[in-house]
């Protein structure tokens, strides 16, 4: 993933909720992944983003994700699960999860979905903290670390460019301002700040008129669309489902489910069976 931050064109980053998105956006083209709390959240437990969600969760649902992918993942840390001891044992899980970096964030724990109201972030110093010991933690020199702040809609984007100054010189490698929804906010946070920048178009922020290519001028090294997937497959299983109980039959919306055929060829069933065959060959 350092590598391909390091690109001249921008790196597009696909949300993915589970480890069958994830084998869909690989095989669209996508070259890294992104996961995110929010999507986290509504797939494992059908919620809201409030930070209910526990390391453990995380680490469990990212490992599956990773290893569906073959491709490198960005991960959602939130506040790092607790204090600085919290911070670095999960760093340590993501990377044993198999994903390739993780971001971390500045609110209060138990923290809530970034675009919520009645969030509030912890002193620099605190988040300073955390980020040392995630730095300390690390042990693969590749996995990227990213600090997030979420002061933007607390304390307005003065506040949110300082402490994301203040989080780059401590040596993390890439920065993400939470809010920065607009290519003249994330303009003026990328000429602020040097180094790697994330941006982030979700639906949860209302309309926006930022694009891989607005973000890409602004100077952000890579750009995530982390619920873009999630939603439509929440409103495509809601038309399946709805006509299933009013038509009493799938025949109206046949054409919009994926033929049986290409979902198998998604999951890899004749790879499977190919391996299966291999491992059961009978000797003679």
């Amino acid at each position: 993933m350092r590598e391909l931050l390091g690109q001249p064109e921008i790196l597009v980053l696909p949300g993915v909720h589970d480890a069958l998105s994830a084998r869909l956006a690989t095989r669209t083209g996508f070259d890294a992944l992104a996961s995110g709390g929010n999507a986290a959240t509504g797939t494992l437990l059908g919620a809201p983003d409030m930070g209910q969600l526990g390391m453990r969760d995380f680490a469990d649902h990212y490992a599956r994700i990773a290893a569906a992918s073959g491709v490198p993942v960005l991960a959602d840390a939130d506040t790092g699960f607790g204090g600085v001891h919290n911070v670095a044992q999960t760093v340590r899980s993501f990377e044993r999860a198999g994903l390739a970096g993780l971001f971390i964030e500045d609110q209060v724990t138990p923290k809530r979905c970034g675009y919520l109201a009645g969030k509030a972030v912890i002193p620099v110093a605190d988040q300073i903290a955390k980020l040392r010991a995630a730095l300390d933690a690390r042990r693969d020199p590749a996995f990227v670390l990213c600090a997030r702040t979420d002061a933007l809609a607390v304390e307005g984007i003065d506040a949110a460019i300082d402490r994301a100054g203040r989080y780059q010189q401590e040596g993390v490698d890439m920065v993400f301002v939470q809010g920065a929804d607009t290519p003249e906010t994330l303009a003026r946070v990328c000429k602020a700040i040097p180094g790697f920048h994330l941006a982030n178009v979700s639906q949860a922020a209302g309309a926006t008129n930022l694009t891989v290519d607005t973000a890409q001028a602004a100077g952000a090294a890579a750009v995530m669309f982390p619920i873009a997937a999630l939603l439509a497959a929440a409103a495509a299983m809601q038309h399946v489902l709805q006509a299933l109980h009013r038509d009493r039959s799938l025949a109206g919306v046949a054409s919009v489910l994926m033929p049986m055929a290409h979902y198998n060829e998604v999951t890899d069933l004749p790879g499977v069976q190919a391996d299966e065959d291999r491992w059961t060959l009978q000797p003679g």
